[in-house]
């Protein structure tokens, strides 16, 4: 489970820190425009000065005339002056363009090239090609209307059973000590053409499902029964955990918002509710027991990797609800925990996923 949480980590502080380096980027070069403002200011000035120079040298060379003279100053004054504030005005929306959209701006890298009786046109995000549309068309309306997203999801929260007969507060299993992660991506796709109140979401995930015993017990299999036994010696630590891989899918609905430009059709859903059920299937990848305790003052650890009876096929109901990308998380198993038992148990979380 530590190594899990290492990974996980290091892979949520890298996908952190591509958003965070991708947010410098985009603001150098905005301080980057800021400057070259200065400079383009600068620049027309000094080409002023050599124009209103060349117009005093004709003057003293008798070519023109004081009224000729002056007439030139002011006409290169004004076209001076022009260029300008229409140079600082490109700049100034080049950098309204990214500060808008965080750096993330489309740009054309090639339009109404006809190469014989097709027209390529090239897309650019961020200087860097994305796609290429190609049309025998002379003209062909460009659809930006992105339909699926894709997040890395990752869960963790508390894990226990629900037993035949009995209340969950009868539980043979610590309900704060017992827990579950799990982490997985998923796509997000409109089910809808022209509305996005109902999305499907579909992917894979690793669940990680873990047990601890009350009373000093540990799992013991006996035949085709695995069965609560007390262990003869204290025990510091006793853990059962599944490890199951599963492709889950969710109808989402919620409400979001319309981004509509001259050139994309975006629906967001960031900061909006959203409702999520469905359920899930897999397989279990394996079973463990990991057990802590003194015996004859040596500290000893013992991994157990068997069976256990534990099903081999995974499946189960889950839903979330929340805001954005913090929702609250509920999955419950079908099928049985262990295959054959005299008293069915079935798997129960709840916790917080995040979609990242």
């Amino acid at each position: 489970m530590k190594t899990i949480t290492f990974y996980s980590a290091i892979l949520l502080l890298f996908l952190v820190s591509q958003s965070l380096f991708a947010q410098e980027d985009y603001q150098k070069k905005i301080e980057t425009l800021k400057l070259e403002k200065q400079r383009i200011i600068d620049q027309e000035k000094e080409a002023l000065k050599i124009e209103v120079r060349d117009i005093n040298q004709r003057l003293e060379d008798g070519e023109i005339t004081e009224n000729e003279a002056k007439i030139l100053k002011e006409e290169v004054a004004k076209q001076r002056a022009l260029n300008i504030e229409n140079r600082v005005a490109i700049i100034e929306n080049k950098i309204a363009l990214l500060e808008r959209n965080k750096g993330d701006v489309l740009t054309l890298s090639e339009s109404d090239t006809i190469y014989g009786d097709r027209m390529r046109i090239g897309l650019l995000i961020d200087g860097k090609p994305a796609v290429t549309f190609n049309s025998r068309q002379r003209k062909r309306d460009l659809k930006y209307d992105r339909r699926t997203y894709s997040d890395f999801v990752m869960a963790i929260g508390f894990n226990n059973a629900l037993i035949e007969g009995q209340s969950l507060s009868d539980s043979p299993y610590k309900i704060g000590g017992s827990r579950f992660f799990e982490m997985g991506w998923q796509w997000r796709t409109r089910v809808f053409r022209n509305t996005n109140w109902l999305r499907v979401n579909y992917g894979f995930s690793f669940q990680f499902n873990g047990l601890k015993p009350d009373d000093n017990q540990v799992f013991v299999q006996d035949g085709d029964q695995t069965v609560l036994q007390e262990f003869e010696y204290d025990l510091d630590k006793s853990k059962l955990r599944m490890d199951n891989l599963v492709f889950p899918v969710h109808f989402e609905v919620g409400p979001s918002r319309l981004h509509k430009k001259e050139r994309t059709i975006r629906y967001s859903i960031r900061d909006q509710f959203r409702v999520g059920f469905g359920g899930y299937g897999g397989f279990n990848l394996g079973t463990r027991q990991k057990l802590k305790y003194n015996r004859d003052g040596e500290n000893v650890k013992d991994k157990l990797k068997r069976d256990y009876n534990t099903s081999d096929l995974i499946y189960g109901v889950s839903g979330y609800l929340g805001v954005d990308g913090v929702l609250l998380y509920i999955k419950y198993d079908l099928n049985p925990i262990f295959k054959d038992a005299e008293i069915k148990q079935n798997n129960i979380s709840l916790g917080l996923r995040f979609d990242i």
